[in-house]
């Protein structure tokens, strides 16, 4: 009489193969639902001294077209949007006779608004991110977080008062009002610089990235990542 005998199982080899399988089919059911769900808002303002409409996507490549008739400013909205390869289309008229100010701060407030509506209720979203983006001889640092509760702490000293015909100090005001309206906790901070244009050139570059991972899925999260259970 032949006798078989079974072989033991390999427990290890086994639950390490499960748990990579598994780890696979969340992954994969993961991107199914995130590219089901595109991550998009438009939203318009008017008011006596701007007309904005802008549209933002997300996860998109980076793709921009900006006119708000400030050329310097479309310059950083740009870098902001390449960067943190957010799709955006900006469409801005202001009372850019008197100066811009009203135009880049409704500019800053328009596209919080924006991010605020695209991230909906926030779940799977990595939440935190940091970035130090050098510039010849600047380098700019931007950590965010997407807390719900908008504010900026921003120490960008510039040495000069404008570039340009642009304003230096509305920057800052840019970033108040993005914060404020995209409900996040923002701080940029010049780290080294001398140019006023790499100064503020690398902060938008900073904020933009450190945007683009904050708002990134993160496949291991369940749910809203706060332990209140809402942002």
């Amino acid at each position: 009489m032949t006798i078989y005998k079974k072989q033991p199982r390999d427990l290890k080899t086994t639950s390490t193969a499960t748990a990579a399988e598994s780890a696979a089919r969340t992954s994969a059911g993961l991107d199914e639902l995130f590219s089901a769900s595109a991550r998009t808002a438009t939203v318009q303002r008017v008011t006596g001294e701007t007309d904005i409409t802008l549209t933002l996507t997300l996860d998109g490549t980076g793709s921009c077209d900006i006119n708000t008739g400030v050329p310097f400013f479309d310059h950083m909205l740009n870098a902001f949007g390449r960067h943190g390869l957010f799709d955006l289309k900006v469409e801005a008229l202001g009372d850019t006779e008197v100066d811009a100010h009203h135009t880049v701060e409704d500019t800053g407030i328009v596209l919080g608004r924006a991010f605020a509506q695209a991230l909906g209720d926030k779940a799977r979203i990595t939440r935190f991110a940091d970035v130090a983006i050098p510039m010849d001889e600047t380098l700019v640092m931007a950590a965010v977080d997407i807390s719900g509760r908008g504010q900026a702490y921003c120490d960008l000293p510039l040495p000069t008062e404008r570039v340009g015909t642009f304003d230096t100090e509305l920057a800052v005001e840019f970033f108040y009002a993005f914060a404020r309206d995209a409900g996040v906790t923002l701080h940029v901070r010049e780290l080294a610089g001398a140019n006023s244009h790499h100064i503020i050139e690398a902060a938008f570059k900073a904020v933009g990235r450190a945007m683009r991972h904050a708002c990134e899925y993160d496949a291991r999260v369940r749910g809203i990542p706060s332990t209140k259970g809402s942002l």
